[in-house]
């Protein structure tokens, strides 16, 4: 397996701007293949801790082998938005700092029989569980016209959804739709322009949100992540694309205000403290030189937030 994640994004600086005290204990939410958690565990002493989780099974055997030389780590399965579970069974909290590297990896991509490329043959899949019953098979197959264009336009972005939306139900009705190259060529059937890969890209990951119930996990996860976080602990994050990156500025965002009243009220009255502060005020981008050593990284935009109130304990 050695080889086939992908390289981590951006990591010294999440390295630099995550891990403030080398005794602390920092969560790596999508462990994949280890590269960010070893950059992490190299800055920890024998006292710090890392965690890691990710809900696919393959990715947690590959970081199991690159990390094992390290004493200080814990891999466990489940998805990001059950880390305070993870973190009480461990009794860790509070933790120091947070990662979440968002999107699939290269090795999810590349496994065929994982069904997450349009550019190979594979099974309508797209599970990051395997456990998980809900597959894009079914999604592709039984969701109507609306659910299906709704899906495109609100998790693809794609203008074409109405198109391609009618088409799949067409297609479906003659024979169920059964691998990624079958979608592929019934998108192709709508799309002719040669910007087609580009819609194939976003047609693929609206479905693969949509599977995984992305976005509302990654909702869930933030208010979590805060959650556990200890006062001065750091939540860093990786988004890949701007659904995922906008829910991360807003979170953020709402997190450092110290008033949500009307701005026509005369006094506040909402009790809002501000609970965090910006790291980093603007997105912080791959260097040219990393984007020409890691083609995939090239959308990528990290956020870090820092908690400026005391830990409530999690009952």
């Amino acid at each position: 397996m050695a080889g086939k994640f992908h390289v981590p994004v951006l990591q010294q600086e999440v390295v630099d701007l995550l891990v403030t005290t080398p005794k602390g204990v920092y969560l790596d939410c999508t462990v994949g293949g280890g590269g960010h958690a070893e950059g992490i565990l190299r800055k920890l002493d024998s006292s710090g801790v890392l965690v890691g989780l990710d809900a696919d099974e393959d990715a947690l055997r590959f970081a199991a082998q690159r990390l094992s030389t390290f004493p200080n780590v814990r891999l466990r399965r489940a998805f990001f938005d059950q880390l305070d579970i993870v973190l009480v069974q461990e009794e860790l909290l509070p933790v120091q700092g947070i990662l979440f590297d968002l999107g699939i990896s290269s090795f999810q991509v590349d496994e065929k029989e994982k069904g997450f490329s349009f550019m190979a043959e594979g099974p309508l899949d797209m599970r990051f569980n395997r456990k998980q019953e809900l597959t894009a098979r079914q999604v592709v197959n039984s969701y109507s016209e609306a659910e299906l264009g709704r899906i495109l336009r609100e998790y693809g972005e794609e203008r074409m959804w109405r198109k391609i939306a009618r088409r799949i139900v067409e297609a479906r009705q003659e024979a169920p739709i059964e691998t990624t190259t079958q979608l592929a060529a019934v998108v192709r059937s709508v799309v002719k322009t040669p910007l087609v890969n580009k819609t194939l890209a976003r047609v693929f990951q609206a479905i693969r949100i949509e599977v995984n119930d992305e976005l509302n996990r990654l909702r869930r996860a933030l208010e979590k992540a805060f959650e556990c976080l200890d006062e001065g602990g750091r939540l860093a994050v990786i988004a890949y694309h701007s659904l995922e990156d906008r829910i991360v500025k807003e979170f953020i965002r709402y997190k450092e205000l110290d008033c949500v009243c009307p701005p026509e009220f005369p006094r506040c009255v909402c009790d809002k403290v501000r609970e965090m502060r910006a790291v980093t005020r603007k997105p912080i981008f791959p260097t040219p030189e990393e984007i020409a050593r890691n083609p995939r990284a090239r959308s990528a935009r990290l956020r870090v937030a820092e908690k400026v109130v005391p830990y409530k304990e999690i009952v």
